[in-house]
C-alpha cells in the first residue's frame, strides 16, 4: 500500500497560563496552504484520511476530506511530542523563544523533556496500526506533525536521530509498504504545492 504522511500547516502560536494543553488551530495562511492539499494530491486515489487528534493536523485534513467525501480517522498515538505542553511555539520562532530547544532540533533531536524511544514506538506502532488497516493496493494519507513523520521516517530509514528531515507545512513524503514488512521511502518533504506560501 501506499502511505502518504503529509505535515500540518502553520498554526497560530498559543500560550496558556492555566496550565491547560497548548492545542492551536490553523492560522490564514495555515488555512491557505491546507487547501493546496487537495490540488497536490488531485491524481492520487485515496482510500483513507487519518490524522492526529490534535487541532493543526484536524484543520490541515478538512479541504481533503471534503473534496474526497472521507471522513477523517483520529488518533491519539499520532499526537505530536508536545501535545501536553501549555505553550505552542510554531517552528519559524522558535530560535528567537527557545534558542537551547532549537539548536538541539537543529541538529536533529527532540527537546531534552521528551523520551525519544517512547515517542518513536507510540508514532511507529500507531502509523503500522494504520498501514494494516488498510491491505492490498490502497493509498492512505495521515496528516500529523514534523515530529511523528520524521519519526517514523527515521525508523524505517534506521536512523538514529529523531530528527533527520526539516519537513515544511504541508510537506508529503511518500513510503510503500509490503505486506512482508519492507518499507520503502519514495519521496520526503514534497512542497512545491505550497512552494510560495512557506
Amino acid at each position: 500500500m501506499h502511505l502518504l504522511l503529509v505535515r500540518h500547516a502553520l498554526p497560530e502560536a498559543v500560550e496558556h497560563d492555566d496550565g491547560t494543553h497548548a492545542d492551536p488551530g490553523l492560522a490564514p495562511q495555515g488555512r491557505e496552504q491546507a487547501a493546496r492539499l487537495v490540488d497536490a494530491l488531485a491524481g492520487t486515489p485515496v482510500d483513507a484520511l487519518y490524522t492526529s487528534t490534535m487541532l493543526r493536523a484536524v484543520q490541515t485534513a478538512e479541504p481533503l476530506a471534503r473534496e474526497r467525501g472521507l471522513t477523517p480517522h483520529t488518533r491519539s498515538d499520532l499526537r505530536e511530542y508536545d501535545a501536553e505542553r501549555s505553550l505552542y511555539v510554531p517552528v519559524a520562532r522558535m530560535a528567537q523563544a527557545d534558542p537551547a530547544a532549537w539548536a538541539r532540533m537543529r541538529a536533529g533531536h527532540l527537546p531534552d523533556h521528551v523520551d525519544g524511544a517512547a515517542f518513536r514506538a507510540r508514532v511507529r506502532a500507531g502509523v503500522e496500526d494504520v498501514v494494516a488497516a488498510h491491505p492490498g493496493r490502497a493509498t492512505v494519507v495521515v496528516v500529523a506533525h514534523a515530529g511523528v513523520v520524521n519519526a517514523y521516517l527515521a525508523e524505517v530509514l534506521g536512523i538514529g536521530r529523531d530528527l533527520p528531515f526539516p519537513l515544511d507545512y504541508v510537506g508529503v513524503s511518500r513510503v510503500v509498504c509490503a505486506r512482508d514488512g519492507m518499507r520503502k521511502v519514495a519521496t520526503v518533504n514534497e512542497t512545491a504545492h505550497v512552494a510560495d506560501l512557506l
